[in-house]
């Protein structure tokens, strides 16, 4: 699953009470009490960003900063009650891109999460390939072998909202509100969207590889993270 931030910090109720204010603004935010549980977590899931605070019981959240920018490039923001000027040099210089200071407020924590994670998603990669297919999120286009495969305006726009929150489910919903900007879309529009978009980019459209079908719920784009 994908989140958009994710908090690595061993103080549980600043932690839940973070996660629940962002949730609230549409941040959708996972907390890890541990580096082990952290390294666990990404080990089945994703985010964006990650809010590490230093002291995590016995263990340092500088060697696992170290650690996670050996794999991942997102932005890591600590948060610390220690404010030496050497804590701070030293969480910048091994891959820190800025350092909060305990107590925070929830308000300018959001405020800076939000900041960082725009410019992280307007300078990351504007392409994403699956299978034979590479979507052009700058170009609104869908190729294959170079060939455009002539999705219709809302066909993109529903594969790309999909890609965007890929290996998370959808609900039916979120996407009228997302994607149509009307929560009053009916259920036939999004299903013979899918249908279409299925018969033009999966192999077998009744055994879907890519957009599948989470009951109950809505839908879900399966694919890598890379």
């Amino acid at each position: 699953m994908r989140y958009d931030c994710l908090i690595i910090d061993d103080e549980d109720v600043l932690s839940l009470s973070t996660q629940e204010y962002f949730e609230l603004f549409g941040i959708s935010t996972a907390w890890a009490a541990s580096a082990e549980a952290a390294l666990a977590f990404f080990a089945e899931n994703t985010a964006d960003l990650i809010l590490l605070d230093i002291n995590l019981g016995e263990e340092s959240g500088f060697s696992l900063c170290q650690q996670l920018r050996q794999s991942y490039e997102l932005p890591i923001l600590f948060i610390s009650a220690r404010t030496s000027d050497d804590d701070v040099l030293l969480a910048l210089g091994i891959g820190g891109d800025d350092y909060i200071p305990k107590p925070y407020s929830l308000s300018v924590l959001l405020a800076k999460v939000k900041a960082v994670l725009k410019r992280y998603r307007s300078t990351a990669s504007r392409t994403y390939t699956f299978g034979r297919f590479v979507i052009d999120f700058e170009l609104e286009r869908v190729s294959s072998a170079g060939e455009d495969i002539g999705l219709k305006a809302m066909e993109y726009k529903l594969l790309a909202y999909l890609i965007q929150n890929r290996n998370r489910a959808i609900t039916k919903d979120k996407i009228f509100r997302e994607v149509w900007k009307d929560a009053i879309t009916t259920e036939n529009t999004l299903n013979v969207h899918i249908r279409r978009l299925r018969e033009k980019i999966e192999d077998d459209p009744s055994q879907p590889l890519f957009i599948k079908t989470v009951w109950g719920t809505g839908y879900s784009f399966e694919g890598s993270e890379l």
